[in-house]
C-alpha cells in the first residue's frame, strides 16, 4: 500500500491537533468538576452524616426514643389508651395510632395539643404514661428536618435539589476525567497505586472510591430528587401518582394523602402523596367491618390484624367529619421490611366499608421504583443495607475530604496565591477556544430541561464564569 507524503505530514499534526482538544475538554471537565464541588461538597457531607444518623436511630431504637416494655398483664382497649394519651395534654386530639412492633412494647400514639404534635406513650395495660415529646424535638425528626429542608422550608428544599443535581455533574465529569488515557490501563482505576507520591496518592484514593460508588450515589441522588419540591413534586411524582379514579364510585375529599404527613416526617407512600383521599358518608365501598359492629379505633384495628397486618402498622383517626380511617403500612414509614408489602386501607368512618385498597402492585412503574429505592436509601432491608449503606456514606464523606485535601495541596503559595480574600480558589483553567460549544449549548438545554433548579443555576454559573469572571482582572486572579 503507497502511502502519500502529504498524508504523512498531515498525521503528527493531527495527533496533536486530537491531543489539544482532548487536553482542552479535560479541562473543562475538571473546572466544572471543581465549581459544583465547591457547591455540593458541603450538602453530600450532611446528607452522609444526616443519613446514617437517621438510619441508626431507626434500627437501634424507634423514631422517636427507646423501645418502652409494656406491664404484664390484660391490655385496656385501644380506645382507652387513647383517651389517656389524649387527656395527658391540654385539649389534644388523637390523630394517629402506632401498633408496637412487638406485643410486649407500649402503644404509642401522635397527639395533637397545642399547635405541635407529641408522640404520647402509654402503658396498654395500666394506661400510665410511659413517655410524652415533641415531635420535631427528637434527635430523628431534627436529623431529618436537615437532611431534607436544612430546617429552612422550602428554601432549604430547593437548595438541596440544585446540590442534587450539581452532584450528577459532579459524577459525569469525574467519570469522564477518571477515564482512562494516554497509555493508561481501566485496570489502574480498580485499585489505588499504594507507590504514588502523597499528592498523587490522594488523587489515586480519590477516583478509586468515586469509580466504585459512582453507580450507587447516582441513584441515591435520583431518589433524594424524586423527593425534592420542583423536580420530584412538580414532574416525577405527578406523573407516577396512583389515579384515585380507580377506586370506583367512591366519593374524594379535598384532602391529600400527603396531609397525613407530620411535618418533615413522610407518613404517606410516595407514589400516593398526591392523590386525593376518599371521603366517609356514602353507600359506596366494599364489605368491610361486619354490619353492626360499631366503627372505632379497637374495631378497625382488629379489622386490620383479621386481613394480615402484622408487627407495626398505622391507624390515622378521621380528621373531619368526611374523614375516613386508614391502615398502613409501608417502608416510608419504617412499618415494614419489603417494600413489596405496602397496602394502604381507607375505612368509612360511619358504615366500616373499605373504600380503597391499594397495594405494591397497584403502584405505577415510577412508585413502585421509588418504594424500593427508599427503602434501600433509609437501610430497611436488614442489617446487609445497614452494612452496605454505612460504608456508602462513610465513601462520600472520605470522597469529599480528599477533594478538599487535594485542592488544598496543588493551590498556589506564597505571592501566587494572594487574591482579594489572601487566597486563591485556583481552579483549573477555562479553556480558549473550545470548540463544539453548540453540542455543549444542546447539553446544558437538555439538563435544564430535565432538572430545571440545576440547568438555571449551571447557565448562570457559566454566564458568570464566561461573562464576568474571565474579564474582570480581580475576580480573574481569585477564579483563574
Amino acid at each position: 500500500m503507497t502511502t502519500h507524503p502529504a498524508q504523512s505530514a498531515d498525521a503528527p499534526q493531527r495527533d496533536r491537533d486530537n491531543r489539544t482538544l482532548t487536553r482542552k475538554f479535560y479541562l473543562a471537565a475538571w473546572r466544572w468538576h471543581f465549581y459544583a464541588g465547591l457547591y455540593v461538597v458541603p450538602f453530600l457531607l450532611m446528607l452522609a452524616i444526616t443519613g446514617l444518623t437517621m438510619m441508626y436511630f431507626n434500627v437501634i431504637e424507634t423514631r422517636f426514643g427507646d423501645r418502652i416494655l409494656a406491664s404484664d398483664g390484660q391490655h385496656q382497649s385501644l380506645q382507652i389508651q387513647a383517651d389517656a394519651a389524649a387527656s395527658s395534654l391540654p385539649n389534644a386530639t388523637v390523630s394517629q395510632y402506632i401498633a408496637p412492633i412487638e406485643d410486649d412494647l407500649a402503644t404509642m400514639f401522635l397527639v395533637d395539643s397545642g399547635g405541635k404534635q407529641h408522640v404520647v406513650t402509654v402503658d396498654p395495660v395500666t394506661t400510665d404514661i410511659r413517655e410524652t415529646i415533641i415531635t420535631d424535638d427528637s434527635w430523628f425528626y431534627w436529623a431529618n428536618g436537615i437532611h431534607g429542608e436544612l430546617l429552612m422550608g422550602d428554601l432549604g428544599d430547593r437548595l438541596i435539589e440544585i446540590a442534587a443535581g450539581l452532584g450528577i455533574i459532579l459524577i459525569v465529569t469525574g467519570l469522564y476525567m477518571w477515564w482512562p488515557r494516554d497509555g493508561k490501563r481501566f485496570a489502574s482505576v480498580l485499585w489505588p497505586d499504594f507507590r504514588a507520591t502523597r499528592r498523587t496518592f490522594w488523587k489515586e484514593l480519590h477516583v478509586t472510591s468515586g469509580f466504585y460508588i459512582s453507580v450507587v450515589l447516582f441513584f441515591f441522588l435520583i431518589s433524594g430528587l424524586s423527593w425534592a419540591g420542583i423536580w420530584g413534586g412538580q414532574f416525577v411524582q405527578a406523573w407516577s401518582t396512583f389515579p384515585a379514579e380507580k377506586w370506583d364510585n367512591v366519593p374524594l375529599s379535598d384532602d391529600i394523602h400527603a396531609d397525613m404527613n407530620h411535618g418533615v416526617l413522610h407518613d404517606a407512600p410516595w407514589g400516593l402523596e398526591q392523590t386525593p383521599m376518599p371521603a366517609s358518608g356514602s353507600d359506596a365501598g366494599i364489605t368491610g367491618l361486619t354490619d353492626g359492629t360499631p366503627v372505632n379505633l379497637d374495631t378497625v384495628t382488629a379489622f386490620a390484624r383479621s386481613i394480615g397486618f402484622v408487627g407495626q402498622f398505622r391507624v390515622n383517626l378521621p380528621r373531619n367529619e368526611n374523614g375516613v380511617y386508614t391502615i398502613s403500612a409501608d417502608t416510608m414509614s419504617g412499618d415494614s421490611v419489603s417494600p413489596t408489602g405496602d397496602r394502604t386501607i381507607h375505612v368509612d368512618q360511619y358504615t366500616g366499608k373499605v373504600l380503597a385498597n391499594v397495594g405494591f402492585a397497584d403502584y405505577s412503574l415510577g412508585a413502585k421504583s421509588m418504594a424500593v429505592g427508599i427503602a434501600l436509601h433509609q437501610g430497611d432491608l436488614g442489617w446487609w443495607n445497614v452494612i452496605a449503606n454505612t460504608a456508602f456514606c462513610l465513601t462520600v464523606i472520605f470522597l469529599c475530604i480528599s477533594g478538599i485535601v487535594m485542592w488544598w495541596m496543588r493551590r498556589p503559595s506564597g505571592e501566587a496565591g494572594k487574591s482579594i480574600k489572601g487566597l486563591r480558589l485556583s481552579p483549573p483553567p477555562l479553556p480558549n477556544n473550545l470548540p463544539l460549544w453548540k453540542g455543549a449549548a444542546l447539553m446544558m438545554l437538555a439538563l435544564s430541561l430535565a432538572f430545571p433548579l440545576t440547568g438555571i443555576t449551571l447557565v448562570t454559573v457559566l454566564a458568570l464564569d464566561v461573562l464576568i469572571i474571565s474579564n474582570v482582572p480581580v475576580l480573574k486572579r481569585a477564579f483563574g
